[in-house]
């Protein structure tokens, strides 16, 4: 079969749980050994989502199953669907993840260790230090005045998902650093983009004076020569050391066969030529074995904003 992406409305989501809860009676929920993923936080860009076509083609020679990659659904859509088992895989946001974990909804399965060096772009730091983590990159217009999170006092600002860990929950812990107890305590305009890509065009644009947005995206974004990511420029990473990289992670109810053979497949493809040439396409070195305390970091920031009372933005 061909591989397939797949786009589904909240009807057909609603359809398509309603069918598979008609006919499951157990907690599993994969007859078959077709693979559904879904990409709600990527290790590159919207513009790289061919990526992940790629690595699903790799993963069905591998596996010798079909393996789809599922699109356009909201964050909410996926983890219901995910939470069912009706899809098996996800590429999701730490914050997410983190709060799925707790639930019991959620398997980490590997974490990719990023490759960008030193160096490669004079404002980022690169992930040597910093293994199985990434940033949330606080960016202005590259023309810009501004070089500190005090210089964005007054200023506008755009953020891109309440749900995002480096979009929301990392520049929300700044702000409780700073002593702040709301985003309208230091800016004066806060807008919602939808996308980091949007994000980082509305500064690029002049549209919004600063954000804060997941360094995988900028950097994939710089690497193809995107305009809009060579026009804004980094002023600060966020946590000094990062936070834990997006992680792969597979439902609970999914069937083990798939937890046990995707993850070895994954956690291999660099020493394979055709595996690694797909992540260093996506500026992937590696992925790592799980370790979900690489995730504390994602829940000390998140206490420290709801123990300081602040008031999340209402947009």
């Amino acid at each position: 079969m061909q591989l397939n992406r797949l786009t589904m409305s909240k009807t057909a989501l609603a359809l398509g749980l309603s069918a598979a809860l008609a006919v499951t009676s157990t907690a599993t929920v994969a007859a078959s050994k077709d693979v559904k993923m879904v990409v709600t936080a990527a290790f590159v860009s919207d513009k790289g989502m061919p990526v992940y076509e790629k690595l699903a083609t790799y993963l069905k020679g591998k596996l010798g199953w079909d393996v789809e990659v599922v699109s356009g659904l909201s964050y909410s859509e996926s983890d219901e669907m995910l939470d069912d088992g009706i899809i098996q895989i996800g590429f999701v946001c730490g914050l997410p993840y983190v709060h799925k974990f707790a639930e019991g909804k959620y398997d980490l399965l590997a974490i990719p260790v990023m490759n960008l060096k030193k160096g490669t772009w004079p404002d980022a730091n690169g992930y040597e230090d910093v293994p199985g983590k990434y940033y949330s990159y606080t960016i202005v217009h590259k023309d810009s005045p501004i070089k500190t999170w005090e210089d964005l006092k007054g200023k506008s600002y755009a953020y891109n998902d309440q749900g995002s860990n480096s979009g929301y929950n990392m520049p929300r812990y700044k702000l409780v650093q700073m002593g702040k107890k709301s985003w309208e305590d230091h800016f004066s305009k806060v807008v919602v983009s939808g996308a980091h890509e949007e994000s980082i065009r509305l500064v690029a644009s002049g549209a919004v004076d600063a954000s804060s947005v997941d360094s995988l995206v900028l950097d994939y974004d710089r690497s193809i020569n995107d305009p809009s990511a060579h026009n804004v420029r980094i002023i600060e990473h966020l946590h000094k050391g990062g936070a834990g990289s997006p992680p792969i992670v597979i439902s609970k109810k999914a069937d083990p066969e798939i937890r046990d053979k995707f993850q070895k497949v994954i956690l291999n493809m660099h020493k394979d030529p055709e595996g690694k040439a797909i992540l260093d396409s996506a500026l992937v070195s590696h992925f790592a074995t799980p370790d979900d305390s690489n995730y504390d970091d994602i829940r000390m920031m998140e206490k420290a904003a709801q123990d300081a009372g602040f008031m999340d933005h209402e947009g």
